[in-house]
């Protein structure tokens, strides 16, 4: 009889609990997410396996010993995974757009409203009762805001590592929502009629100042915020590979091989921080009801900012590029393309939305670093 309690005690029917059970409901939801809607399935299939990994019991995946311990040990405790996903994401990315439109900066600019507006909301939730978030946490919670999920997860393991994994999940599901929560938001701020401007031809952008682009943007963060140098730098970095033309096999490492290997990790580490202890909390809530804000401010921040340029700018602009001022690469500039042809079938906004998207690449890691700064991280 003993032999048998103690074969029973090894079981997972023995040592379950409802927050174990609850936790690998989430995960399924994510991968139900991933699988059967395809919202951001690179990421959310892998974080929702790990999640549902971590909840085992007696496995101890995520304990010492465990193999998602050492993932997230060696990828996000030293912050690596989402620098080299940096990396990867500026050897994917083309600077054409916003090169050829410089103006578009200031809508990537502007888009980063969301998440300092944010970091305020997350301080003023302290008087709620049950909430309890220090200066850390509130701009790690505040980063979700800039739609970009490599950087809300740099940023969160530096300052609030506990809150890892609800932040990372409310980062991600939010990107994977812009189809849905952007359009309410752009066609509530913009007129039929300027939905329906239809912008300038952009002139050609020649090879040399694509080189040129990322050394110039790395010697700007150098000189005036070095704690943004990590993401912008790597960033730049696999730019510069795409552009200079001579290392074609370390770009295109950078853009397949390498980012894939990365994501799978990424995401099992990150779903190894949604254990029941720590991610069913009032906290969680407050940070995905956070999240859900920052992402609404900073679409409604770059619409109104466009809006802005067009009236007092020499040359018109469609308001609806403001949109894809958030970081959501290229989804964002996807939506406002669909937007603006609803309102105009001729009307493809899609190259214009990439300058602003791209810009909110860069205006994120750039917030992420005046945080670390301010707080510092």
């Amino acid at each position: 009889m003993e032999s048998l309690f103690t074969l029973w005690q090894s079981t997972g029917l023995a040592n379950f609990t409802p927050g174990q059970i609850v936790m690998m409901l989430v995960g399924c939801g994510l991968l139900y997410l991933a699988i059967a809607r395809k919202f951001e399935p690179l990421l959310l299939l892998p974080i929702g396996f790990g999640a549902i990994l971590t909840n085992i019991p007696v496995a101890g995946f995520s304990e010492v010993g465990g193999v998602l311990y050492y993932v997230y040990k060696v990828g996000i405790d030293t912050g690596v995974f989402p620098l080299l996903i940096f990396m990867g994401v500026g050897a994917l990315t083309d600077f054409s757009a916003l090169i050829a439109n410089p103006r578009m900066l200031l809508l990537g600019a502007a888009a980063q409203f969301g998440i300092f507006a944010t970091l305020f909301g997350a301080i003023l939730l302290n008087f709620v009762p049950g909430f309890e978030f220090s200066l850390k946490d509130a701009s790690a919670i505040a980063i979700i805001g800039g739609a970009d999920g490599p950087t809300a997860i740099f940023l969160a393991s530096k300052l609030a590592p506990d809150l890892l994994g609800a932040i990372a999940v409310a980062a991600y599901s939010y990107m994977a929502l812009v189809p849905i929560i952007q359009p309410p938001i752009m066609k509530l701020l913009t007129t039929e009629e300027e939905r329906k401007i239809e912008m300038e031809q952009l002139r050609p952008v020649s090879t040399t100042e694509k080189i040129l682009f990322p050394l110039a943007v790395l010697l700007m963060t150098i000189l005036f915020l070095p704690a943004a140098t990590p993401l912008v730098g790597m960033f730049c970095l696999g730019n510069l590979m795409r552009e200079s033309g001579v290392v074609d096999r370390l770009s295109k490492t950078a853009q397949n091989e390498l980012i894939n290997i990365v994501t799978i990790f990424l995401g099992l580490a990150v779903g190894s921080k949604l254990s029941a202890d720590k991610f069913l909390t009032v906290e969680t809530l407050g940070i995905l009801g956070l999240g859900a804000v920052a992402f609404g401010i900073g679409t409604a921040s770059g619409v109104l900012m466009a809006k802005a340029m067009s009236k007092f700018g020499s040359s018109q602009i469609n308001p609806l590029v403001g949109a894809a001022g958030v970081s959501a690469v290229p989804m964002a500039a996807r939506v406002v393309n669909k937007v603006g042809l609803e309102a105009n079938p001729h009307n493809f906004l899609l190259m214009h939305a990439m300058g602003p998207n791209v810009a909110g690449v860069l205006g994120s890691a750039v917030a992420a670093g005046i945080l670390l700064a301010l707080t510092g991280g």
